[in-house]
């Protein structure tokens, strides 16, 4: 048993580490998409904080989603939360399992790289919404007689520049439209598209669409803005998903060596990755009677892997 054990540990090591090999190549390739997408969550972030200066406490509008929903209350305002964290972490999660597993369809860098452009576009479209028309927040310490319902003025560059977590928990006037779901539909869509079990994209859409009713019943949103995301998220993507590449399948690659800095990757590691067994190479493309070989093939998959961003 001992010994099955530690066969099966290293095994799981050498595919770690031929994994890490293969996505640091996809990221020395990426990493400006990457960082690029940092830096605009990052600005959404500003634009979110500095609406908040400009918020102005008021009645509640009238919502055929607090007229239907029953208000849940501030003592039971973390269910919204507790859901869309579990939406958040089971998607990050799911990017990484190439690290871990045999059966793999994604590059964890390349679906990233994807997920990143949707979601600044989205919260581009956000920023501008919300900076048109500022509504009166209908959450809690958005209304009126909360200290939290408007936000001083900072003192110098370095505060306002400062994105600080309890700002991001209790931020007001950045309403249409919701964040949470941008988030929740990019990861969906993303996993329905690429994901391989039929029960878990089933579940994730029926998560979302209880996530969306928890966050009107919680009073964090009006209902439009949760309907407003439901058609620009999805349209949104559908467009980016037609103008980008589509990404490569690790499933039907085959047993191609992808390209590293010093040279093809070794067979062995390649069978790791992509889960192949020994008697894989029997399978290998023989060489060519006109004598090309292999490295034709090898050449284009190299180039559609880091080419498909």
């Amino acid at each position: 048993m001992s010994l099955y054990i530690g066969r099966e540990a290293s095994k799981l090591w050498k595919r770690f580490c031929a994994e890490i090999t293969t996505e640091i190549n996809l990221l020395a390739e990426n990493w400006k998409y990457i960082l690029g997408g940092l830096i605009c969550q990052y600005i959404h972030g500003l634009a979110a904080r500095g609406i908040h200066y400009f918020h102005r406490p008021g009645p509640i509008l009238q919502d055929v989603g607090f007229f239907l929903l029953p208000e849940l209350g501030l003592d039971k305002a973390y269910i919204s939360e507790t859901v869309f964290t579990f939406v958040f972490l089971s998607f990050v999660l799911w990017t990484f399992h190439p690290f871990i597993f045999k059966s793999k369809k994604i590059y964890t860098v390349l679906i990233w790289c994807r997920v990143l452009a949707c979601l600044f576009a989205c919260q581009f479209l956000r920023i501008i919404t919300f900076y048109s028309t500022q509504l009166p927040g209908p959450n809690y310490h958005c209304r009126e007689g909360s200290k939290l319902a408007r936000l001083p003025l900072p003192d110098n560059a370095v505060e306002f520049f400062l994105i600080k977590f309890h700002g991001v928990l209790y931020g007001c006037g950045d309403l249409i439209f919701s964040s949470h779901m941008i988030f929740s539909l990019v990861f969906v869509r993303t996993y329905h598209k690429y994901g391989t079990r039929r029960f878990i994209k089933q579940f994730a859409w029926l998560t979302v669409v209880i996530q969306s009713l928890l966050i009107v019943a919680s009073r964090k949103h009006y209902t439009v803005d949760i309907v407003v995301a439901w058609y620009t998220v999805n349209l949104v993507v559908f467009f980016i998903e037609k103008t980008l590449p589509e990404l490569p399948d690790r499933s039907n690659l085959g047993p191609l060596l992808p390209f590293t800095k010093d040279g093809w990757m070794k067979e062995e590691n390649h069978k790791l990755l992509n889960g192949n067994s020994g008697d894989s190479a029997e399978r290998r493309p023989k060489t060519q009677s006109n004598g090309k070989t292999m490295e034709n093939g090898n050449s284009l998959h190299v180039e559609t892997v880091i080419n498909g961003v």
